[in-house]
């Protein structure tokens, strides 16, 4: 989850051509979506070559970039659109904090999207958005993983104000899927923390701390990333570059007020796994103190009846009672009665 890529220690800054890329890392895939208020035009792309100039022109141009394995196409992007090459290196260099970066011609703005896998497993991967008038480049490192798919079906459908604004709204509705996207993932660590504390109460087990601990360090991760992109949503509130317009702002304000949600959601829940981890932790120490209160009342029963035997296992001629008929029969009984004494006292007492 959350792969990390750095440059080759030394380089110069901002050089694409020195990046480490893993041989594992998918070649990247670009598709083109220009759409306006009258329809929606969709090309997959074999090359940078065959991709448009970027005009503010009234169209908006999403081009989806998913992959990162060949750092020549990312330079000659950035050489056809004029991106700033430190934001690209910090596109590839995967495992950034979100943020968001203002640049002459346009804004860098990274985002970390978290998901479930087809086994329910959380899972994550760094989002890229170049925003500029008219066109918004996303770059992610995975094929066919992201959280898109709705907001492009909203653009060919031309469902809500999607079609109707421009680029700045369509980088809100990919922020928005982002940010929303982490709802369902407290919804379900929430029934989870449900069926933990029921388990807690009444079966506590030593496997229960593990999933104690793999809840807590899930929260950490999503408060590791939701923060930072709460930033990014007051700092496009604030933009002053004349990208971001007054419109857009009004919806980014709903999506600052989700980041603002699950944060809350975030804090409760670890004060929730806290209050499991103290939970088991008493109840395992309660359970060891009544065995131990088992295994005491045990040992004060049987003091009493070793010290008997042991006095008349010594057998000295003169013992009383040693050559009595019912001497043996005695002693048992005796020790049957000091042993129900015992235990009568100890009912009493409310020890047992």
């Amino acid at each position: 989850m959350f792969n990390k890529r750095y440059a080759t220690p030394g380089s110069a800054p901002a050089t694409l051509a020195t990046l480490s890329i893993p041989s594992e890392a998918p070649k990247p895939t670009m598709r083109l979506i220009e759409y306006d208020g009258a329809g929606v035009v969709e090309k997959t792309l074999a090359s940078v070559a065959e991709l448009p100039a970027f005009a503010d022109d009234g169209r908006v141009r999403w081009l989806d970039i998913e992959g990162l394995g060949d750092a020549a196409i990312f330079q000659a992007l950035g050489e056809k659109y004029d991106l700033h090459p430190l934001a690209l290196e910090d596109a590839l260099h995967t495992g950034q904090r979100p943020k968001i970066e203002p640049y002459e011609k346009h804004l860098f703005i990274v985002a970390q999207m978290v998901y479930r896998d087809a086994e329910l497993q959380m899972c994550g991967e760094q989002v890229s958005i170049f925003l500029g008038r008219g066109f918004i480049v996303t770059i992610q490192e995975e094929i066919g993983t992201d959280v898109f798919d709705p907001v492009r079906e909203r653009v060919r459908v031309g469902r809500g104000y999607i079609r109707k604004l421009g680029a700045d709204y369509l980088c809100y509705a990919l922020l928005d899927a982002i940010i929303d996207h982490c709802f369902p993932i407290l919804e379900t660590l929430g029934d989870a923390l449900e069926e933990l504390e029921d388990e807690v109460l009444e079966r506590p087990h030593a496997s229960l701390i593990a999933k104690l601990h793999g809840h807590k360090r899930t929260l950490m991760q999503l408060r590791r990333f939701v923060w930072p992109e709460r930033d990014v949503c007051n700092s496009l509130l604030h933009d002053e570059s004349g990208i971001v317009a007054a419109q857009t702002k009004i919806f980014l304000r709903d999506a600052y007020d989700h980041t603002v949600q699950i944060m809350d959601l975030i804090e409760s829940y670890r004060d929730v796994v806290s209050g499991l981890t103290e939970m088991y932790l008493s109840s395992v120490g309660m359970r060891t103190n009544e065995i131990m209160r088992v295994l005491t009342v045990m040992s004060a029963i049987f003091i009493p009846l070793t010290f008997v035997a042991g006095v008349y296992g010594m057998n000295f001629e003169e013992m009383p009672e040693l050559k009595t008929h019912w001497g043996y029969f005695a002693c048992l009984a005796l020790m049957a009665t000091i042993a129900i004494g015992q235990v009568l006292f100890f009912k009493r007492k409310k020890w047992l």
